[in-house]
């Protein structure tokens, strides 16, 4: 194959990025509507709460947008962020069949010692605790990711789980109406559940 072909067969199998629909505002009237952010909140909030609101709402719109087919899509995805329930999280048959499966626990171990003993979890950190992971264990792929999205993120699926992620510590630091999990809460809330 000669380099031009090659070139041109290589920007052919580019994945091209994901478009997105929503933008901040999209997701400040989601939070409004199901009383996760309250109406005149982001006025009466101090002006470095709502610089960090606004930031927050933008960040969140351009993480998850592109994984929402549409406005009910990018509803249920911000909802991992505003409720988590481990109990109820594990009581699910798709759950269990992730715990189920062999290594599961050794992951959800590792990811707690990771996820207690570091700092907020960021792109950064994430990247991070994933090769962490891969280091301590010999997971890879769902054997690895599967545990990690149903502790955190509170539901099994595929990456849109893992944007969520980025978002819960930074959310879990903002005057939002309902109190945010963040990612050290959930991950204990997550092990004394399992017990």
């Amino acid at each position: 194959m000669s380099r031009e072909s090659h070139e041109a067969h290589a920007a052919s199998t580019q994945v091209a990025p994901l478009s997105n629909a929503f933008v901040p505002r999209d997701v400040e009237d989601i939070l409004r509507e199901r009383g996760w952010l309250a109406l005149g909140a982001q006025e009466s909030a101090t002006e470095t709460h709502a610089a960090q609101l606004s930031a927050w709402m933008e960040h969140a719109a351009s993480l998850l947008g592109p994984h929402a087919s549409d406005r009910n899509a990018l509803t249920d995805l911000l909802s991992l962020v505003f409720h988590y329930d481990a109990s109820a999280t594990l009581a699910t048959p798709d759950a269990q069949e992730v715990m189920a499966r062999v290594g599961s626990r050794e992951v959800i171990r590792e990811l707690a010692n990771l996820v207690l003993d570091g700092a907020a979890i960021d792109s950064e950190q994430f990247r991070t605790i994933v090769e962490a992971l891969k280091a301590e264990t010999r997971y890879r792929s769902r054997e690895l990711f599967h545990p990690i999205r149903v502790a955190l993120a509170g539901r099994t699926g595929e990456g849109e789980l893992d944007r969520v992620i980025l978002l819960l510590d930074s959310a879990a630091a903002l005057p939002f109406d309902v109190q945010v999990k963040g990612t050290r809460q959930r991950m204990l809330e997550f092990c004394a559940a399992l017990e």
